[in-house]
């Protein structure tokens, strides 16, 4: 009996369309992830709608929760946000008796933000926003990680395809 032959190698995506093909909207990554991105929005407005809560301002309170006080600058750099667009959501959140904002002592330019106790409270009820979340994927737990790493990986690229991009000195 002879070997069969080994079939070719089946051509990556790249190579298998043709130019004009990678114009399509289904073809593009970023309409993908965009419109993942706002059916993600569209149940956590539902869920959250029982804490009193928006989508930025559980995620403020997620970073509270998870490291305690921060300053506002630290606070962005983590949510990846401005002071244009966090100083809003803070503020609101302090309206709504969660938080406190406070200027340090050390430097005034700095302001703290503390969770209140009504803050420290709400996470017990936030503790079945992320199960409600999983489900609603219905996606495995195993594959919601694999998921999250590899959107992960792909932010840490595209971050770094975009430092090397900007113009000007690096």
């Amino acid at each position: 009996m002879s070997a069969s032959p080994t079939p070719p190698p089946t051509p990556s995506a790249t190579e298998a369309a043709p130019d004009s093909e990678w114009l399509r909207l289904d073809r593009q990554i970023c309409f993908s992830l965009n419109a993942a991105s706002r059916a993600f929005n569209g149940v956590y407005r539902v869920i959250l709608k029982d804490l009193g809560l928006t989508y930025p301002q559980y995620l403020v309170l997620l970073v509270l929760w998870e490291h305690g006080d921060l300053p506002v600058k630290k606070l962005g750099e983590r949510l990846r946000l401005d002071s244009g667009t966090l100083s809003p959501l803070v503020k609101r959140l302090e309206a709504a008796g969660l938080v406190t904002r406070e200027r340090s002592a050390h430097d005034e330019r700095s302001v703290q933000v503390r969770l209140t106790g009504q803050g420290a409270a709400l996470r017990e009820r936030a503790l079945e926003v992320p199960r409600r979340i999983a489900a609603a994927t219905g996606f495995e737990l195993a594959e919601i990680g694999e998921l999250r790493e590899r959107l992960d990986r792909l932010t840490d690229a595209l971050d770094a395809a975009a430092l090397a991009e900007a113009p000007g000195p690096r």
